[in-house]
């Protein structure tokens, strides 16, 4: 088992407890060990924090340009054997693991881009001989939370642009798949970043909340999570001038309409149900069927789940990975549990697998229920597996209706040949991300990111939308006047 140290301003250290990390293909022996930090380590990874904010936000942007883009280059040099660890300790297969390795170095790219082009606007003054102009500035030390699911990609999203416009972080990775985040970090202390602009807190939540949240330093928290814990954030920063940024829960659905390519449906909503075992926060998990073309489509449905092959993630035939954690793959089955007995039909799935070597891993067989109602469960609140509701409508007013009854508002898709029926969709649907014609998962780096409702805040992740949380914008008048 390896031990890995975690990184606190500069230094890349360790401690006296440990955390044991294991892979959800097979639990029984763990695949790595991180630091476990105190509450007085948290303390002092924002002293280093605060002294890495007054050297880094007056380092040139293109120097923290330079920084970024050696870290990405740094990441896909070092693309396998990250790859490797994101499958050991989250579970999802290499190919999966090696996209999410590349497009965190996208990210870093991305924001690289943007630190060179600098951020303000030229703006008219009623007073003669002025010009004026406003420019945005780093707010200070932000708190970045990521989860499990996307253990390499989410810290890329977060950290990038709050670093790239000059804030200092203190990065606490999910204590399931903190090695990951770890990776990030190595690439980022490996290319230059100075001393305390970025500190990693490896440790468990329980120990270390207080000190996480409460420290006074703090300017902004983002974080993706559950609404539960999300919401706990929230209210804890009530009254304090704390910008927080929340990437919370999603139920998003695809509707398919009687127009649609039906093969091409089916492919489409597999694709987002099951990929990464259903753990990402856009995959759909409601499917929502105009009824002419409901058994069709379910009899297509059905047959491509039933063609996913479940295994490790290191098995190259594998297309559906284990769930992150047992914890995780309870859940799901106790959701599934729950929905059979409030009247939903399984078509496929529905069950643990523990086939031969599958017997000490997390794995769910990929899940299609029917008859469903509005008021069973499962198709309002988040399981975060491989699950997939069906429910038959009359036509499209009565599929939009289905798809905005929900507390969320993530990600919706819609199937359809007629351009008409797209746009309406795209203009009637409560939902932060639209797509058509396509899956609700799979948004680039530069495309703004965030939900409606309980799935989120007011500040979106990704594109240049980030920018209105990671900086504070000052107004500049110049009078060159006598």
């Amino acid at each position: 088992m390896r031990t890995l140290e975690t990184l606190l301003g500069g230094e890349w250290v360790t401690t006296g407890e440990w955390i044991d990390v294991h892979d959800p293909a097979d639990v029984r022996t763990p695949v790595a060990r991180v630091p476990a930090l105190s509450a007085k380590d948290v303390t002092r990874a924002y002293d280093h924090a605060e002294q890495g904010f007054a050297v880094w936000r007056r380092t040139s942007p293109f120097e923290r340009a330079r920084v970024l883009t050696d870290a990405a280059r740094l990441l896909r040099e070092r693309l396998d054997a990250i790859a490797a660890d994101v499958t050991a300790e989250n579970g999802k297969t290499l190919a999966e693991a090696r996209g999410e390795a590349g497009k965190a170095a996208d990210f870093l790219d991305y924001y690289a881009g943007l630190a060179r082009q600098g951020y303000g606007t030229l703006l008219h003054d009623a007073r003669p001989d002025t010009r004026t102009h406003i420019q945005r500035e780093p707010i200070g030390v932000i708190l970045a939370i990521s989860p499990w699911n996307d253990p390499l990609i989410t810290p890329a999203r977060k950290l990038a642009p709050l670093l790239a416009t000059g804030n200092a972080a203190v990065f606490k990775p999910a204590t399931e798949t903190p090695a990951s985040g770890l990776h990030l970090a190595r690439a980022l202390h490996d290319a230059g970043l100075p001393s305390g602009v970025l500190n990693v807190v490896t440790g468990r939540t329980a120990e270390i909340e207080e000190a996480l949240l409460d420290d006074p330093r703090i300017t902004g928290i983002t974080f993706t999570g559950s609404n539960a814990v999300g919401n706990r954030i929230r209210h804890r920063l009530a009254d304090r001038n704390v910008r927080f940024q929340g990437e919370l829960g999603g139920k998003n659905a695809s509707v398919v309409l009687r127009d649609a390519d039906l093969a091409a449906a089916a492919k489409g909503v597999v694709a987002a149900s099951f990929g990464q075992a259903g753990q990402r926060c856009t995959a759909t998990s409601r499917v929502v069927v105009e009824r002419p073309v409901y058994e069709e489509f379910t009899r297509l449905l059905v047959a491509e789940v039933e063609a996913l092959t479940v295994g490790p993630g290191t098995d190259p035939a594998t297309t559906l990975c284990p769930l992150s954690s047992p914890r995780q793959r309870d859940s799901v089955l106790a959701d599934l549990d729950r929905a059979v007995e409030q009247g939903a039909t399984v078509l496929t799935g529905g069950r643990a697998d523990t086939d031969g070597d599958r017997a000490h891993g997390c794995y769910v067989r990929p899940t299609v229920l029917a008859d469903v109602t509005p008021k069973t469960a499962i198709w309002r609140e988040e399981v975060f597996g491989p699950v997939l509701a069906l429910r038959v409508v009359d036509d499209f007013t009565a599929a939009v209706e289905a798809v905005n009854d929900s507390d969320y508002g993530l990600a919706a898709a819609v199937f359809t040949r007629d351009l008409a029926s797209a746009y309406r969709f795209a203009d009637e649907a409560e939902c932060g991300q639209i797509a058509v014609n396509t899956t609700t998962t799979g948004w680039d780096v530069h495309l703004p990111f965030g939900g409606f409702h309980d799935s989120g805040t007011a500040y979106k992740e990704q594109g240049e939308e980030v920018l209105r949380f990671s900086t504070r914008v000052k107004t500049v008048a110049v009078h060159f006047g006598a």
